[in-house]
């Protein structure tokens, strides 16, 4: 069983193809690439962390809808456009606006909202944040992990390391 982050989905939210420029022709198109890519991605008995903005502008139906046929335990750490339609959509194995973790133990700071400093930053822990779409400049041990930063899939902690070595180059 692997752990997984993502964030800023924003499905069905027609915003994210303006604002971030997203390579879908449409909205349903945007909706159906991401969910493909995730369960590409995650396995049914994988642990996906999403750090909010789940999904904007969708009836609780389709965001219900959206949420079952995403693979793996989903918790979600709320971000400033999740609404009642997302919060109490049944399927969450957690909703709360912030967490401390430890995935191969390394402990993780996991919030919507980068920080500039968190619990355990001086012994190592990292802050993993959305709501910036790729567009803040990253202080060290900080990782955005928001679809636009990240290749629109969940990802490990790896490849999160590993995105900031390759930035680097």
């Amino acid at each position: 069983m692997a752990v997984f982050f993502t964030g800023d989905t924003h499905f069905g939210d027609p915003r994210a193809l303006r604002f971030d420029h997203r390579p879908f022709p449409d909205l349903d198109a945007h909706d159906a690439g991401l969910i493909a890519a995730w369960n590409a991605t995650v396995a049914p008995g994988d642990t996906v962390w999403h750090l909010g903005d789940f999904a904007l502008g969708p009836s609780a139906a389709r965001v219900h809808e959206i949420l079952a046929g995403l693979n793996g335990e989903k918790h979600l750490i709320v971000g400033n456009n999740d609404g009642p339609g997302t919060l109490e959509a049944p399927g969450w194995a957690s909703v709360r606006s912030y967490a401390e973790i430890v995935v191969e133990e390394r402990p993780l700071v996991l919030c919507h909202y980068a920080f500039r400093t968190w619990n355990g930053i001086g012994r190592g822990a990292l802050n993993l944040h959305g709501h910036s779409h790729g567009k803040l400049t990253p202080i060290p041990k900080q990782y955005d992990v928001g679809v636009d930063a990240m290749g629109f899939a969940p990802v490990g902690l790896a490849a999160v390391l590993a995105s900031r070595r390759r930035r680097k180059r």
